[in-house]
């Protein structure tokens, strides 16, 4: 799996997650629900993502370019 689809995937577990603490534990886990939806507007802008970095550091996880040159 490319690191596009696995943002797109923590982003979609964390929002969903928020979503179902806050009915369940507090309505302040909403908070975390616009922290994930701001960061994601962020990265569309600068084109920079804290989590694409974690995962090309830490997990080593490749983009679809970087797949693609090595074909």
């Amino acid at each position: 799996m490319t690191i596009e689809r696995y943002i797109r995937l923590i982003a979609g577990i964390f929002i969903l997650v928020s979503l179902l603490l806050s009915q369940l534990h507090s309505g302040y886990w909403l908070l975390f629900t616009a922290f994930v939806g701001l960061n994601l507007f962020q990265s569309s802008l600068t084109r920079w993502c804290l989590m694409e970095d974690i995962l090309r550091k830490v997990f080593h996880v490749k983009s679809e370019a970087e797949m693609g040159q090595r074909s």
